[in-house]
């Protein structure tokens, strides 16, 4: 970008509303939660939106971790070029928190995913992965950091078992579509894959471009094969047990992992 005229600063402040020297080194990047959904993290400041009306940036500091929160939008253009502009700011860690559909019937709505990798399934994602746009690398896997995932695994783990929760490992598709991907959810499966999402293929493929360790906490939101999907199916009882998990149980998972 800076060929064609734009500062660092230009990048992060169209990128995330904010100058690069507001960024802390441990940042979240949520596609739809504010911090409101998650107030143990700490008192949240709001600073700024970026020129995309979605993004939405807060500082937090909570115990001796400064975090800097990012809402992005749903979707991974978004959320891609959000983690992009980071490349040019302090950021050294990123943990994605986010929705995620089960494709699997052990897998509970309000249970913890955390995902080894993501199958590239969207389109943004694509335009980072080569020079050459004429290879397409939809199916590739991408993977998050390998110690920033060990950490949070060995984290969720404990938490998890002392709050009787159960999490689970992920092996994700990333998807551009919610109502479309029902048509192809066989072949999603027969990819071995257990759970879908929108943005972490993109996430992960730029987060490694901007040399920022990137790791993922999913929340499930429904379940395809029991029919509990977005549209239908799910009951009060799930959503107050994943409202639950979200609200006490993220915010440990984050915050002892960032301190």
């Amino acid at each position: 970008m800076k060929r064609f005229g734009s500062t660092e600063k230009d990048i992060c402040v169209h990128g995330i509303g904010i100058p690069p020297e507001q960024v802390h080194e441990n940042v979240i990047l949520a596609p739809w939660w504010e911090p409101s959904s998650l107030p143990d993290l700490g008192k949240a400041e709001y600073l700024s939106e970026s020129d995309f009306s979605a993004v939405k940036v807060w500082n937090i500091v909570a115990d001796k971790a400064k975090i800097t929160y990012i809402k992005t939008g749903i979707g991974a253009p978004v959320l891609m070029d959000a983690m992009l502009s980071l490349g040019v700011t302090k950021c050294q860690k990123v943990i994605f928190i986010g929705s995620a559909g089960s494709l699997d019937e052990k897998i509970g709505i309000g249970d913890i995913v955390i995902p080894e990798f993501s199958i590239c399934g969207d389109g943004a994602s694509r335009y980072i992965a080569t020079d050459n746009l004429k290879n397409d690398y939809w199916g590739e896997k991408v993977y998050p950091d390998f110690e920033l995932l060990s950490t949070i695994k060995s984290i969720t783990g404990s938490v998890c078992e002392q709050n009787n929760v159960k999490w689970h490992l992920g092996r994700n598709f990333s998807i551009d579509t919610i109502v479309a991907q029902f048509a192809h959810i066989d072949t999603i499966l027969n990819m071995n894959c257990n759970v879908i999402e929108m943005e972490t293929a993109a996430a992960f493929r730029a987060a490694k471009i901007a040399n920022i360790s990137i790791a993922a906490i999913f929340s499930v939101s429904d379940n395809t094969i029991t029919k509990k999907s977005l549209i239908s199916g799910r009951t009060d009882q799930e959503m107050n047990y994943r409202r639950f998990v979200r609200r006490n149980l993220f915010p440990k998972i984050i915050l002892k992992t960032f301190l």
